[in-house]
């Protein structure tokens, strides 16, 4: 069974209509990376696959549960629990030590704070960042405040992460090391991996390559 599936997903902004009818299913595990042009569309389906916006009509199921029935309360709070978040701009809170920034998540989810700090700890720890868990992202490199963000993104086990860009920002050696930490996940955690991106080395390692154009999966 998938762990997502969409269903003719369609999205307008006006009457300019920019998703024609989306249908695509993801496997547990895999790495997919989405490309296309600029405009076609890719960001706005990564923000419906991630319950960031909703289409205007279609279906979309993850992890079995058909979240297009959700209403907004409960979709919050699916979107927390069961989907993580890396984007090119890693959205740190400033004040925030990196391990506090970390569970912030898992702390909004209920969970206990103990249990949240060690996983964090851990998390970050995989990630290299054990000599950094109290430094400000003031005080992290790029590459660094990145891995940070995809700690966070982990935090809460999620059965699905996206991510938009998210070596954008990166210059190609600290690039390479995210998108080489990608896989390494895949293969230690079994997480799966939904990619929107424009570097054709990290599209081209992802298990498949979707390609948006006028609105539609290639």
């Amino acid at each position: 069974m998938p762990l997502l599936q969409t269903t003719d997903i369609r999205r307008s902004y006006g009457s300019l209509p920019v998703l024609k009818g989306i249908n695509l299913a993801i496997e547990p595990g895999e790495v997919v990376s989405i490309v296309g042009a600029s405009g076609a569309g890719k960001t706005t389906l990564l923000h419906i696959l991630g319950t960031l916006d909703r289409p205007d009509s279609g279906d979309l199921t993850i992890d079995g549960e058909n979240v297009s029935r959700l209403n907004d309360r409960q979709l919050a709070r699916f979107r927390n629990e069961r989907i993580g978040f890396v984007f090119q701009f890693n959205n740190l809170l400033p004040e925030f030590s990196a391990l506090e920034n970390v569970c912030l998540p898992g702390f909004i989810a209920g969970k206990d704070e103990k249990e949240v700090r060690q996983r964090a700890q851990s998390l970050l720890d995989t990630l290299g960042l054990r000599d950094r868990l109290n430094h400000l992202p003031s005080q992290l490199s790029g590459g660094e405040q990145q891995r940070t963000a995809v700690a966070r993104a982990l935090i809460n086990q999620p059965a699905i992460v996206f991510a938009d860009e998210p070596s954008g920002n990166l210059d190609s050696r600290n690039a390479e090391d995210l998108h080489q930490l990608f896989f390494r996940l895949r293969s230690d955690l079994g997480q799966t991996f939904i990619i929107v991106t424009h570097n054709e080395a990290l599209a081209g390692m992802a298990d498949r390559t979707l390609t948006i154009r006028d609105g539609l999966i290639e």
